[in-house]
């Protein structure tokens, strides 16, 4: 089934444009049968490299998002050693709504209904531009990976395999 997105702006481009960023939004129909990175990449355009998808993982400090290019994997461990955690493992996909606002395909570290850290893998910034969900199926955000960091706070590291 597909379907297309309204061109209503979300709240993560809300959150952009007050921050004085630079962005674009992109929009895709929407597959409900295969909501992949890898598919959305190439619905908007962009390489799997460039086209970054937000993880939701619980460890004993709490919830945070990590974030990885479309064909690779979140690397838990290196994640865990980030955040100077023990362990850490994928929230169930039926709390990331709850605590995020968000549903599967369309999660984005902007405008969650409570902030999170986030840890954006360096592979980012080999980069002009990156792709993120704005927040909504059917649409991705593109910006500067610094401009993406800087506003989410994030910490960026090695988290992907």
């Amino acid at each position: 089934m597909s379907r297309s997105v309204s061109k209503a702006k979300t709240n993560a481009a809300r959150i952009l444009e007050r921050a004085g960023v630079d962005f674009e939004v992109r929009e895709y129909e929407v597959d409900e049968s295969d909501l992949s990175a890898p598919t959305v990449a190439a619905k908007v355009g962009l390489a799997c490299q460039q086209v970054f998808k937000t993880l939701l993982v619980r460890g004993d400090a709490g919830v945070c998002f990590g974030v990885v290019a479309a064909d690779r994997e979140l690397d838990l461990k290196a994640l865990a050693r980030a955040r100077g955690e023990r362990k850490l493992a994928m929230v169930p996909l039926k709390e990331v709504q709850p605590l995020t606002g968000y549903v599967r395909g369309g999660v984005t570290a902007l405008g969650t209904k409570r902030r999170f850290p986030v840890v954006l893998d360096e592979s980012a910034m080999d980069h002009p531009r990156i792709a993120v969900s704005a927040g909504v199926r059917g649409a991705q955000l593109v910006l500067a990976p610094a401009d993406y960091a800087r506003v989410t706070e994030a910490m960026v590291v090695p988290i992907q395999r």
